[in-house]
């Protein structure tokens, strides 16, 4: 479940996410009203084929008009 792969550095450097899951979210978009879901992301970060950082992530997301969602404090 391959989701976006960007290179940099010249192909040295590798990012990857991949999608984990996707789960209802409470609340609205404030764009277009529709629901918002909660897809959890892990991100793997490689130089020269070694890992080198590995995050997993939340990001929020409106089901209707697929903008993405910032929640601010």
């Amino acid at each position: 479940m391959r989701e976006r792969t960007k290179m940099c550095w010249v192909l040295f450097c590798d990012e990857e996410e991949i999608e984990l899951g996707r789960q209802q979210a409470p609340g609205s978009c404030p764009h277009c009203g529709g629901k918002v879901q909660a897809m959890d992301v892990e991100t793997k970060w490689s130089f020269c084929f070694l890992p080198v950082s590995y995050k997993i992530k939340r990001k929020y997301f409106c089901s209707l008009c697929s903008r993405r969602l910032e929640l601010y404090h």
